[in-house]
């Protein structure tokens, strides 16, 4: 690949050969952010996309368009994936429009931070819905499509630290919704090792675009790149990790050490 992996043309066929199964790639809340950067950097390594957005639909096309001058089919679908039946209309389609689906990318899911005594009833659910049901509506609706299609991967996006029982009362429904798609995603795993499907998490710690950056807590000093954590997705999603699954990968330069 010449030049940014995110939306650069290539003249090999990249994953499209080397992943299992047929059809593309459905990246959630890629009309942004981390989404966004995985799903052009998937559409430059030869796959053809799904572009998933909730509101962003401007910012969606644009993708889209970028996804297509790297030669690929795309596609920008609407759907709000906290509604199990939207969650499952939207693979539904997006397999229609990319004939099968080998590659579910899970990037949704807002985060909280503020004081422990004024967590009200409506946001814990809200991080409940936005992190850990949507991943399972996504999950359970994807994998039927992918063994029809003869295999693929799910990577689903978690947070650095969500394994560690360590008290963090300014953000605790977001860290217990991420330490739920963990376990699920290892259960995912093992359900579905031998159909060709693998399932493993990608946890971001402080990167170039995170609503906070506590860089004392950092070894290495810095924030990661989008670059970084697309780089340990399509990890993953290569031949390299064909016979990896369950596993939970940080990006974090040392944070929670």
């Amino acid at each position: 690949m010449t030049g940014s992996p995110f939306g650069a043309t290539r003249t090999d066929p990249g994953l499209r050969r080397t992943l299992p199964g047929r059809g593309g790639a459905l990246v959630t809340g890629s009309a942004k952010g981390i989404g966004r950067a995985i799903v052009l950097a998937l559409a430059g390594e030869g796959l053809d996309v799904a572009v998933h957005y909730r509101g962003s639909r401007r910012e969606a096309e644009t993708v889209v368009a970028l996804a297509e001058a790297a030669g690929v089919r795309a596609v920008a679908l609407q759907a709000d994936v906290t509604d199990e039946r939207e969650a499952h209309d939207l693979f539904d389609t997006a397999a229609a429009a990319l004939g099968g689906l080998r590659v579910l990318v899970n990037n949704v899911g807002n985060y909280h931070k503020g004081p422990l005594a004024e967590l009200d009833t409506g946001t814990w659910h809200h991080m409940f819905d936005s992190n850990l049901h949507a991943t399972f509506y996504t999950c359970q609706r994807a994998v039927p499509i992918m063994r029809a299609a003869g295999g693929g991967r799910v990577v689903n996006i978690g947070f650095t630290g969500a394994e560690l029982l360590k008290a963090r009362p300014a953000i605790v429904a977001y860290q217990i919704a991420k330490a739920g798609v963990i376990l699920y995603t290892k259960a995912l795993a093992r359900s579905e090792a031998a159909n060709a499907i693998t399932a493993n998490v990608v946890s971001p710690g402080v990167m170039e675009n995170s609503v906070t950056k506590p860089m004392s807590e950092i070894p290495m000093g810095r924030t990661g790149s989008l670059e970084e954590l697309v780089g340990a997705v399509r990890y993953f999603l290569g031949p390299d990790a064909s016979y990896v699954t369950g596993t939970h990968l940080e990006v974090a330069g040392g944070w929670n050490l």
